[in-house]
């Protein structure tokens, strides 16, 4: 329910948090920092917390035939280091289970921009992150407190939030927008029993481990009619892509999908036009990978060139060069 931005102030970089209150929106002064490095990862965690603290409490949770309030569970990692594992638990829904992810990489993201700041700035980021968490807490229903002239609103269906990344393809702000990546994860969900539902969770944290912490800077995590990493290289000339893919949440199957294809141009003259994308190889199994295993493959495919080139000419029966991962089935036989 705030935004947060950096200003330049007699030679510092001064942090304000933006909200509404009774009396309209209002700016007031978190801390000061001595340059917009250190200014910048604050600011960008602190924007992130906010939006994925505010929006599970101020959108319907519309799946099936019933209309009910997400879980305010979340709002606790805000102000106790303990309840932050509670953050990678439970198996409420697709959708709240991914921001309640979110939540935990960008407290674990304020923790490291606040590690080399002084302890007075340090006190202050948390007496703000505090303040917020309190309000929020009002707004989720959990406390009816008397309204004052500086107190934060928190509008229902419009969060005063915003959200910006180098990294990552969910944006918050308007929770409209949010529309799309929520129907999705409804989606791939709907039908599913309790126990595939929380195998699905299990996959979509897997996954996201996986991206956040591995080091290609070219992989995307993909919610679009099923969850998948994707990773196609910018500088690499055969046009090879690489995606690893969870079980549908819906389906019967538990196999994991390693899939390696290259995009053929439709008109062979014209390289630079359309082209569909062809698979060469697929790699099945039917015990989840671990993180290392992903990391292992995403790292690999990013850090040599034309390493996707040399993997698709793998023959079935084989293990991709390096990883655990066997080829099951060919495509250009």
């Amino acid at each position: 329910m705030t935004i947060y931005s950096q200003h330049a102030n007699r030679g510092k970089a001064q942090i304000l948090a933006t909200y509404r209150a009774p009396d309209g929106v209002r700016s007031v002064t978190v801390t000061s920092v001595e340059n917009t490095a250190l200014a910048t990862p604050l600011v960008n965690a602190l924007n992130r917390i906010s939006a994925y603290a505010t929006v599970p409490i101020t959108v319907w949770d519309e799946r099936g035939e019933r209309v009910a309030r997400y879980p305010a569970d979340h709002l606790a990692a805000l102000v106790d280091q303990n309840a932050r594992e509670d953050l990678l638990k439970g198996a409420h829904s697709l959708w709240y289970e991914y921001v309640k992810l979110l939540l935990h990489q960008a407290l674990v993201d304020l923790d490291a921009a606040t590690s080399s700041v002084p302890a007075p700035i340090r006190t202050a980021v948390e007496a703000e992150i505090e303040a917020e968490a309190g309000a929020l807490t009002s707004s989720s229903g959990n406390l009816d407190p008397e309204e004052t002239e500086d107190m934060r609103l928190c509008e229902f269906d419009n969060p005063f939030v915003t959200f910006d990344s180098n990294r990552g393809n969910v944006f918050f702000g308007d929770p409209h927008c949010l529309e799309g990546e929520r129907s999705r994860l409804d989606h791939l969900e709907h039908g599913a029993s309790r126990k595939r539902l929380e195998r699905a969770v299990d996959d979509l944290r897997l996954l996201y481990d996986a991206y956040a912490r591995c080091n290609n800077g070219e992989a995307n995590l993909i919610i679009d009619g099923s969850l998948f990493i994707e990773h196609e290289p910018w500088d690499e000339p055969g046009r090879y892509f690489l995606n690893i893919s969870a079980p549908m949440p819906s389906d019967d199957g538990n196999d994991w999908q390693l899939e390696i294809g290259q995009w053929i141009p439709d008109d062979p003259e014209d390289e630079d036009g359309s082209a569909t994308g062809e698979p060469i190889l697929r790699c099945v199994r039917a015990t989840s990978p671990t993180a290392s295993e992903l990391i292992e493959v995403l790292n690999l495919s990013y850090g040599k060139a034309q390493q996707l080139a040399g993997w698709a000419v793998t023959p079935s029966g084989d293990a991709l060069e390096s990883t655990t991962f066997v080829v099951t089935s060919r495509y250009d036989n």
